[in-house]
Formats: C-alpha cells, structure tokens, sequence
C-alpha cells in the first residue's frame, strides 16, 4: 500500500511567499537529501532534492502528494528521455512513474544534456586539447551530446555502452558505430524498466569491476553520468579526469582530479571544498537549472501535463 501522504511529506515545507518552489524527486538514496535556497535572474528558488532509495512507488506517491503545490518537478535516478542524433526517445516505465503529475510539470534534465554539455566540451578544449586526451565515455547513448561533441573535437574516445552494459569487451570507437546502436537499440530499451539498466538506490553505491576496468586504466578523461563512472570504477583514480554532472564526496575520496563542468548556469549545491576548479549545480542541479531558468525569466512552463517543458527550455538556452 503507498504510503499516507501525511507520512510522505512529514516536516516538509512549502516555499516562503515570493520564492518559486522546484523538487527534484530521486529514485536515488536518501542520504543525498538537499534543501537550498538560490536565486536565478533575480527570482529566489527553494530547490529541493528527495531521495527515495530506489523505491518506485514512494516516488510515484510523491508526484502525487505535491502536485499543484509547487512550481516544478525534477526527476532524478531516471531519464524520462534520452536524445540520440536528433530524437528523442521516452521511456514507458518512467512515463508511469511521474504519471501522478497532473497539473505540476516534470523535467528531468535530457534538455540540458543535449545543450550545455555539449557546450561544456567546447569550453574545456583550451585547458585539456581534446585531441590529445583518450576519452572512456561509460555511457553514451544517454549522454549524447557530450559524445558527439567529444568526436567532433577530435578525441580519442572509447563508447562504453556494449562493454559496460552488455558485458561485452566490444568497444565503440566512433561516433557513426554510436549513432547506428542507438537508432537499433533505443526503441528496444525505451521500453524496458530503466533500472535494468540505471543503477538506483543502494546499487548507485556499490562497485561493478570486470571486463570494461581496463579502459579506466587507458583513459585520460573518464566522462559521462556520474553513477555509471562510480559503479565501474577501479579503486585508484588518480590522475584521471571526471567530466560528470555530479560531484560527490564519495568519488573525490577515490582521488580523481576532477573537472566538472564549468556551466556558469548551474547553480552550486554544497560545493566540495576540495575541488579547486568551476562546478555545476550538485545533487540536482541539471533538473534544477532546466526548470528554474524559464521560471526566472517568468516564462511559464506550458501546462500540458507531466512530460512537458523540454523542447522550450533547450530552445532558450540554444538561444543565449
């Protein structure tokens, strides 16, 4: 049975008058929970992050009790959309899971990856000369952006995706391989449960090494979604560096110099004070800057359901 709304949001609190109010809520673990206050052109935002350790319908319960309460939902420990060579792709299980939604919007971060990441790589290449650093990209096919601006950029890239999803020593060393895999594999897997896929509660803390290690070993630049880098990492990193979206303690601990990416958009949840470069938002920061720049700019999100605010939001900041 889901549990009594009055237990869901026990001490929870909504947004002082004159602050829009974002939750991301995570499929992810609890211990990652996060209430911050940050203020976007101007306009203050409580954004907040709720961990659900992998528990599916407390998530579903949550877009349930705070629908209409808030301004904007994120989703994160999940895509609701992967973009590959220009579609996008929805899947069906995470349709479900935010389908509580009715009158709130849902973003889950695919716009940004689409954009500002590939923007990342371009603002890297002055410190890090792509085409001298061997790039392992964990995943691909969800973080299309960034692979195609790394092939552009002329790195030396291995795609993970068979190797680290199949289990299967076939790397992927160019981005046409990549663009052919995704238009065959992407309707399948769209319609599968993501967590055969995505690590989400107590996985997300729990290390994976077999055939694909090695290619830690041969990367200079590891990069892609930061819980599939952690779950197949070896224990020793040093000298590697991290082009992710989430900077954790837990994977600073392993010794990796870090660069995350420098999104001067992003806005900064507890920064980690070891890390000497430029941050993006941490926790839920790519679902929190999708959804706080249109609202900032009072720019409603069109009210269309759940699934809805992508496209607009990508198109804003394709047009800064």
């Amino acid at each position: 049975m889901p549990a009594p709304m009055s237990d869901l949001l026990q001490g929870w609190q909504p947004a002082p008058a004159g602050f829009k109010h974002v939750v991301s809520v995570s499929l992810g673990s609890s211990r990652g929970n996060a209430r911050e206050e940050v203020t976007v052109l101007g306009q203050p935002f409580i954004l907040e992050r709720i961990g659900t350790d992998g528990d599916k319908g407390k998530a579903a319960e949550l877009f349930r009790a705070l629908d209409g309460r808030i301004d904007a939902f994120g989703l994160g420990g999940a895509d609701l959309y992967v973009w590959a060579d220009g579609r996008r792709y929805a899947f069906s299980s995470v349709r479900q899971l935010v389908a509580n939604a009715k009158i709130t919007p849902v973003l889950d971060g695919s716009g940004l990856k689409n954009t500002l990441e590939r923007d990342a790589v371009a603002q890297l290449a002055p410190a890090l000369n792509w085409r001298t650093q061997k790039v392992l990209m964990v995943s691909a096919v969800d973080r299309f952006g960034m692979a195609e601006a790394l092939a552009e950029h002329g790195a030396d890239i291995v795609y993970g995706d068979i190797v680290f999803g199949l289990n299967l020593d076939r790397p992927i060393r160019d981005i046409r391989t990549l663009r052919r895999l995704a238009k065959v594999i992407l309707p399948v897997v769209t319609r599968l449960p993501q967590d055969w896929f995505y690590p989400t509660g107590k996985k997300q803390e729990q290390s994976v090494q077999g055939q694909g290690t090695r290619y830690y070993t041969w990367a200079d630049v590891i990069a892609g979604d930061t819980h599939y880098v952690k779950r197949y990492a070896p224990q020793d990193l040093r000298g590697k560096t991290i082009l992710t979206q989430t900077i954790t303690a837990s994977l600073a601990g392993e010794g990796a110099r870090q660069r995350s990416q420098p999104s001067p958009a992003s806005p900064q949840l507890q920064p980690l004070r070891q890390h000497p470069q430029r941050r993006c938002g941490q926790k839920n920061g790519q679902r929190a800057v999708e959804v706080a720049q249109p609202l900032a700019a009072r720019q409603p999100l069109a009210q269309r359901g759940a699934h809805n605010g992508i496209e607009q939001i990508a198109g804003q900041t394709k047009a800064r």
